[in-house]
């Protein structure tokens, strides 16, 4: 396809149109693809010709939705998998083997969190936890048995940022895979590819699907190493479904438009909480109050959907703020049309020791904000009624 601009890849590049001449993709929900003769299939079967074969191994929706998303990210190839996890853990367990070390961010995603401490070290997979906002001490823990960097970045949900420039030097300079999580920001807001990542996941549940409707994840990357991810993954069985691809890469032609309204609602969101007395404390990358706020303008096209704020009063008051909300959703999602509030605490981290919330910023009183498409004026509304009934 031409190098037209990203919005227009996401429309534009679709499979091949069939004798049916349709103009939107058509969904192909078979779970086997037939042969013409015995010996073509013998052929495919050794490897002789790429054909489809069977839709856990490929399938005209998953490669289209594929194609797109490596051509948003700029990567050479990829696999879509059943869900965001599957991504992540896919992303890692077909390379590692027994007796391999990790280097990762400490500001990860609860579930990521557990494949590190309680399922990867059943393996005699090690990790060692670093900080985001430290990386120039990140080469002191490489260990001769490190083989992999992996990181989020905003992270989930302290937003945090990590420096993929000096992480993909890092990466480099001791032959290791730099694996990052590229769910909040999107290909639209950041491409880490460009900045050395030789992985990227992302968790198309989120903002990819944008509408709540269906679970999917994808890990984009270099030739070589998807190949072998695409061994692991063929055989392991977490491939997407075909409709699921369908949705996903139909919402993908309207990401561009929603992530505006995304961004620029977060934004006013973000402004609003950071005055209000209630609120101890506000974070969003592109306020100038964030702590990594030039790092954001350098690596990020816009601030994201997420912001997350602290208030004073901790669990109680958090809960209660929940409960006063009358539009806003109280759910454990994100990425959503629809404004979700959520309290991580005690929701998606909450199987974290109280010690290891506080290391990677999640205080008991802090709220996520995945701020939806609704009109920005309703959705303050909302939290400044919600506020008062608790201040």
């Amino acid at each position: 396809m031409a190098e037209y601009h990203p919005e227009t890849q996401a429309i534009r590049q679709q499979m091949g149109r069939t004798d049916y001449r349709e103009h939107s993709e058509p969904l192909f929900l078979t779970s086997s693809f037939t042969f013409p003769t015995a010996e073509i299939m013998a052929d495919t079967f050794a490897g002789g010709t790429e054909d489809l074969i069977y839709s856990r191994y490929s399938n005209p929706n998953t490669d289209e939705l594929i194609g797109k998303v490596c051509s948003l990210e700029k990567a050479d190839d990829g696999f879509a998998t059943a869900s965001g996890m599957a991504a992540v853990f896919a992303s890692m367990a077909a390379f590692l083997h027994s007796g391999d070390h990790i280097l990762a961010s400490r500001a990860l995603f609860g579930s990521t969190h557990q494949l590190l401490t309680q399922l990867f070290p059943r393996w005699g997979i090690t990790h060692t936890y670093v900080d985001p906002l430290d990386i120039d001490n990140w080469e002191k823990a490489i260990q001769p048995n490190t083989k992999m960097l992996v990181v989020e970045s905003p992270s989930n949900p302290g937003l945090a940022l990590v420096d993929l420039e000096k992480a993909g030097q890092i990466a480099r300079r001791h032959g290791l895979i730099f694996n990052i999580d590229n769910c909040f920001a999107t290909p639209y807001i950041q491409q880490p590819i460009t900045y050395g990542a030789d992985l990227v996941v992302h968790s198309a549940t989120k903002w990819m699907d944008g509408q709540g409707r269906v679970l999917g994840g994808l890990v984009v990357g270099k030739r070589d190493l998807i190949e072998q991810l695409r061994f692991f993954c063929r055989h392991t069985g977490p491939a997407m479904s075909p409709f699921n691809a369908w949705v996903i890469s139909k919402s993908l032609e309207t990401l561009a438009v929603r992530l505006e309204r995304h961004c620029s609602n977060a934004l006013t969101v973000a402004q609003f909480l950071e005055g209000h007395p209630s609120v101890a404390r506000c974070l969003y990358p592109f306020l100038p109050s964030h702590p990594q706020y030039v790092l954001a303008q350098k690596q990020m096209r816009w601030g994201g959907g997420i912001v997350t704020f602290e208030l004073t009063g901790g669990v109680e008051q958090g809960m209660a703020f929940l409960n006063a909300l009358q539009l806003c959703s109280r759910s454990s999602n994100l990425g959503d049309t629809r404004t979700i509030v959520t309290h991580p605490a005690s929701t998606t981290h909450a199987r974290l020791s109280e010690a290891e919330r506080l290391a990677v910023g999640i205080t008991p009183g802090l709220v996520r904000v995945s701020v939806g498409l609704e009109h920005y004026t309703d959705i303050v509304a909302d939290l400044q009624q919600a506020l008062d009934q608790v201040q």
